[in-house]
């Protein structure tokens, strides 16, 4: 289980048989592409959000204009067959935030997703879901295959790129999610994803949870 952020630009590869719902926290234009996994081998066998090159962008917008039955051994074809050669060879980004089963690790994942600002510790956190620390800081190991600081951490991306897509500033933002400053959220961001807020953001961002 897990929930995915995809800004514009980016896709959310799902493998088959997975059960999913899509949220959006802005006006957006989606394509979806549905692939027989005979077909394309090489994809992951995991979900996870890509980057979609300017190149497979338009083969795709191309593509979704197409006839259903379209005739073989065409340009209609070819097309379809470079949209898989670039579908293989898509690059992931590292906006997954995987979820736990436990239920007392899910108490205290649910709450910092609401408020992504609690700064509480595990210690802290013991005397309320009835576990130990290295108890919780055990399961959050095995469940998310993060730490919990890193799991926080990533939380925290994932809802500043939200929140920024809904029109809210930097400063705002950096402050809402648990950082003391602007510039120690925008070197955390440039850290995780290569670059800084106002280099990556365009306008609309949709979200994929596993349900």
């Amino acid at each position: 289980m897990g929930i995915w952020v995809a800004p514009p630009h980016r896709a959310v590869w799902i493998p088959t048989n997975i059960e999913h719902e899509v949220l959006t926290v802005s006006q957006l234009s989606m394509r979806s592409l549905y692939v027989q996994p005979d077909y394309a081998p090489g994809l992951p066998d995991d979900c996870a959000v890509v980057n979609v090159a300017p190149l497979s962008r338009e083969l795709i917008l191309r593509a979704a204009v197409l006839p259903v039955l379209y005739a073989l051994r065409g340009k209609e074809e070819r097309l379809m067959g470079l949209i898989l050669d670039e579908t293989q060879e898509l690059p992931i980004s590292p906006l997954h935030l995987p979820e736990p089963s436990d239920s007392r690790t899910q108490e205290i994942t649910t709450a910092i997703t609401d408020d992504p600002a609690d700064g509480r510790t595990l210690e802290a956190w013991a005397s309320i879901v009835g576990a130990s620390s290295r108890t919780l800081g055990r399961l959050f190991s095995e469940e998310t295959n993060k730490i919990f600081q890193s799991w926080q951490r990533q939380a925290r991306l994932l809802a500043k790129i939200v929140k920024h897509v809904e029109g809210r500033p930097v400063t705002s933002v950096a402050l809402d999610v648990g950082y003391e400053s602007p510039s120690a959220f925008i070197a955390m961001f440039k850290r995780a994803l290569g670059m800084t807020p106002g280099q990556y953001f365009p306008t609309s961002v949709d979200i994929h949870r596993l349900l």
